[in-house]
């Protein structure tokens, strides 16, 4: 048996499984959590790994790894390859201003012309999320750091960049489907654009990482045999986990609440509500990207004082629309819509839907509201949807998987619990190993089919509500 690893750095912890190369089959797993905050130094990822490589019984047995990590995050290196500050996270909003900057330049002033000219040049209008923002706000904020700062590269990079020994700054490597969500990298033209990197930093230039093929080997790990994957941003990995096909659109959701599709049709949105990023095959993964999704859930157990079971078994006992309450859930800000400074909002709260049941049922139809948002933009660009796969760890709610196909109005596949984001990397390892044209195919087996009728009066009504406040 030839064994790979996948490794999953995301927002809240690490993950690591170890899989059959050949069948997929499950070996063996580990896991550790990462600091709380939206900036953290990058050597927390790295003894978190260590931590979930240790429990997952070491990688001394394993021919190949891939790393999956965040997208966007922020990590800056000295000359001599030090971390210059904390790398700032995707949900780090800070940068708002800095995206909104940088817009009105490349328009002249006008926003409108100068979202058109970004959706061109590489697929994506700038938000707080996206790299070249925080690359700006650190110009302006910190330009000590930013004048220290010889390389700047992603989470998945870094990490990838660790495991093979920190060689040179030279050695850096990204893919197509992380580098995609920079701001500064073009899915369409395959390349970087440098004067968009320059315009973030006012004209600071540093080394950026080599973009590798999909199924590139990319170094090896240090003090062993085995060799390193490309590895992805955890969106693109997540889509190779599950085995997302044209057609599929994947529903996320975790920390944020992601939408995205494979196609082979590049999307440009001078909207910015769809990101045209990359795949890790080579196609391209339209996507949409909301910050309010699983902690909305958890939000509202909180404010409940019950458990998710019981946060489930509540919502699925009030009626549709839930007697006319409505939450829209920007709990964190909201980046789709891009409302950095937005708070939640309830509406329709009168004597008789002051009931837990009415609060729950509110919760999880608001979290899929904005979902079934994010399926619509992609339907107006064109992006076929055939079927919706439902995953991350809000999708483990009875209540989201049932009530799901009703709100967005297709069927709706729910894989078995797992580590998409982990697994896609252990299978872009895999494939790595093996030098096909194709990734490895895998069996998913315990796959649910949930199919329910539409509810379109639960969306009419959000969108009422959403349209008037913007959640402000």
């Amino acid at each position: 048996m030839t064994l790979v690893a996948g490794v999953d750095s995301s927002t809240q912890g690490c993950k690591v499984v170890v899989r059959d190369a050949g069948s997929g089959e499950l070996v063996r797993e580990g896991r550790a959590s990462h600091p709380a905050g939206t900036e953290v130094d990058p050597q927390a990822w790295s003894e978190a790994l260590d931590t979930a490589v240790a429990e997952a019984g070491g990688l001394d047995d394993v021919a190949a790894v891939s790393v999956g990590g965040q997208q966007h995050g922020m990590v800056c290196l000295d000359e001599d390859g030090r971390v210059v500050r904390p790398a700032l996270l995707w949900n780090d909003v800070r940068s708002a201003d800095a995206a909104a900057d940088l817009i009105a330049e490349l328009g002249d002033g006008d926003a409108a012309a100068g979202a058109q000219v970004w959706a061109d040049a590489v697929g994506l209008v700038p938000v707080a999320s996206f790299t070249g923002a925080k690359l700006r706000w650190l110009a302006d904020a910190e330009p000590d750091n930013a004048d220290r700062t010889a390389a700047v590269c992603l989470p998945h990079d870094w990490l990838t960049w660790q495991l093979a020994g920190a060689p040179s700054l030279e050695a850096l490597t990204t893919d197509r489907g992380d580098a995609s969500g920079t701001a500064y990298w073009s899915a369409r033209t395959g390349e970087y654009r440098l004067d968009l990197l320059e315009l973030a930093l006012r004209g600071r230039r540093p080394l950026v990482p080599r973009v590798a093929g999909p199924a590139e080997v990319v170094g090896s790990l240090a003090g062993g045999d085995a060799v390193l994957g490309a590895g992805t941003g955890d969106n693109a990995a997540a889509a190779l986990g599950v085995a997302a096909a044209v057609g599929d659109v994947v529903v996320s959701i975790g920390t944020s609440g992601v939408v995205s599709a494979v196609t082979t049709t590049e999307v440009i949105d001078p909207s910015g509500i769809v990101a045209g990023f990359a795949d890790a095959t080579g196609r391209h993964l339209p996507l949409v990207c909301t910050l309010n999704a699983a902690r909305v859930l958890d939000a509202a157990a909180t404010l409940l004082g019950v458990g998710h079971a019981t946060l489930s078994d509540l919502a699925l006992s009030a009626p549709a629309g839930a007697d006319g309450l409505v939450l829209v859930p920007y709990l964190e800000g909201e980046r789709t819509p891009n409302l950095p400074a937005a708070t939640g909002s309830v509406h329709g709260l009168t004597l008789r839907t002051s009931t837990p049941a009415h609060w729950a049922r509110a919760a999880v139809e608001g979290l899929l509201c904005g979902l079934a948002d994010g399926v619509d933009a992609l339907v107006e660009h064109g992006v076929e949807v055939r079927r919706i796969v439902l995953v991350g760890g809000g999708a483990r709610s009875e209540a989201v998987q049932r009530l799901a196909p009703a709100v967005l109005g297709r069927p709706v596949v729910v894989p078995p619990p797992g580590e998409y984001v982990a697994d896609g990397a252990a299978r872009q390892a895999a494939w790595a190993l093996s030098g096909a044209p194709e990734p490895p195919v895998w069996e998913q087996p315990g796959v649910r089919l949930v199919e329910a009728d539409p509810t379109p009066q639960v969306r009419d009504r959000y969108a009422e509500v959403r349209g008037r406040t913007d959640g402000q």
